[in-house]
């Protein structure tokens, strides 16, 4: 008996002493194994449609429940009926994911598309990796992936990764980050070994690079991947990036990059809301390896709330909450996860109340420089008179302190995270062209800086 053959036999102990006696022989009883294990998915055959059916309306849930409590570690079963089965389909081996953390190519086992918690913030960007998963070097070539510190870049990325490896073991896949695309490119052409460079990166069927604005400046490693790129994308190579900020708004990397990076599909990443949070929160929770496995919904909301843009964070404050009761021996309540994370929201609230007093500080400046009223900085007037400005001040804040789209837009009365984006492309835009918005930023600068000192 494989380890999901026991896996989902223990479940089955659970759902006899759940349900009554006629559900569980009617829906359960008749299914003694399972199948096969693919990315991610245990797949179970079923007698019928309609058992099949009934199982994935009622049961399914609780099933997965079941499966990642007892598994340590995000699992989903599948149920089919034998129709659905192709029939070269073979067995896979169980064991493939059960303790292995690193995969060829340094692709990380746990990153998967299975415990990608999906929500508004994050949809089209999951949907599309899974078409470019599905078939790579022929949907979005490169993929481009963009958003903020701790919102699943990496994991996204590398589910790509591990979703072709699942389907095809011969797959040469390799991930880097581009500081360790740097580093190789300087060690190997230091030692005269451009061979073995070559060898690990252009013998590859999918490069997955992370965080391309580390090369930023690198002019000698930006020449190089320029030539690998194209090297890979005249061979149908699938190529998947990710950064910080759109291609756009790269800085210190060469246009010819750049534009490279436009000819595919560009997806973003953007801060989950509450609802999407909370979920977050509980998917981690499943996998934690903790005595508690069940949190109020208040607690949950309490932390998701405290904790808005940066998932590890948030994943982070779940983690000392568990930690913190366990070892104090409290019950889960809001004032004791108020009590465990009082140091990290102290901090927090300093860091905070800091940053919007130098957003207020950048609002300030501008609405003085071109003589208009803060109201009318942040209002809806449409008038250039006002529009430049605000424009300007959004542009600098982004600039200065790389806060999400959408905080932006928040301070500036609630506008939508792409209306944010537009401005401070336009601006960025304008500022090569114009000397005269350029001589207008600078000094707006300069006054800031100088306010920042005194």
């Amino acid at each position: 008996m494989n380890n999901y053959d026991q896996l989902w036999q223990r479940i089955l102990g659970d759902l006899e002493s759940t349900f009554n006696e006629e559900t569980y022989q009617d829906v359960f009883e008749p299914i003694k194994s399972t199948h096969k294990f693919v990315n991610g998915h245990i797949y179970v055959l079923v007698q019928s449609e309609f058992i099949k059916n009934r199982i994935n309306r009622f049961y399914l849930t609780k099933i997965n429940e079941l499966a990642t409590k007892y598994q340590g570690e995000p699992i989903r079963f599948k149920f089919v009926t034998e129709q659905e089965l192709l029939p070269e389909e073979t067995l896979v081996s169980p064991e493939r994911n059960l303790n292995l953390k690193y995969r060829p190519g340094n692709l990380n086992a746990t990153y998967t598309f299975d415990n990608f918690v999906v929500g508004k913030s994050n949809m089209f960007a999951f949907r599309m990796a899974m078409k470019v998963a599905d078939q790579p070097g022929a949907v979005a070539n490169p993929l481009y992936i963009f958003g903020d510190v701790g919102l699943g870049k990496t994991h996204l990325m590398q589910s790509i990764g591990n979703y072709i490896l699942d389907q095809d073991v011969s797959k040469k896949i390799l991930y880097v980050k581009a500081d360790g695309f740097i580093e190789d490119f300087a060690n190997l052409l230091k030692r005269e070994k451009m061979d073995d460079f070559n060898h690990k990166y252009r013998e590859i069927d999918v490069l997955l690079v992370d965080d391309i604005q580390i090369m930023g400046g690198a002019t000698r490693t930006q020449m190089e991947f320029f030539k690998l790129f194209d090297y890979l994308y005249q061979q149908n190579k699938q190529i998947v990036i990710t950064s910080d900020k759109p291609a756009s708004e790269l800085k210190n990397i060469m246009t010819r990059l750049t534009s490279r990076f436009e000819v595919g599909l560009t997806v973003d990443i953007q801060v989950p809301d509450l609802e999407h949070r909370i979920e977050i929160l509980k998917r981690k929770l499943a996998t934690e390896s903790s005595d508690i496995h069940d949190i109020p919904n208040n607690v949950l909301e309490f932390i998701a709330s405290s904790f808005v843009t940066n998932i590890r964070e948030l994943e982070g404050a779940l983690k000392r909450v568990l930690f913190y009761c366990l070892t104090n021996n409290l019950d889960l309540t809001v004032e004791s996860t108020a009590e465990a994370l009082e140091p990290l929201l102290r901090t927090k609230r300093k860091s905070d109340s800091l940053n919007e007093n130098n957003y207020d500080k950048i609002q300030s400046v501008v609405s003085d420089f071109y003589g208009i009223s803060l109201e009318d900085l942040i209002g809806k007037k449409r008038h250039s008179k006002y529009v430049v400005p605000r424009h300007i001040a959004m542009y600098l804040i982004k600039s200065r302190y790389n806060i999400p789209y959408k905080t932006i837009g928040g301070l500036f009365g609630d506008r939508d995270h792409s209306t944010v984006l537009a401005a401070c492309e336009k601006i960025d835009n304008d500022i090569k062209q114009d000397p005269s918005l350029k001589l207008a930023i600078d000094t707006i600068l300069k006054k800031i800086d100088f306010l920042s000192k005194n």
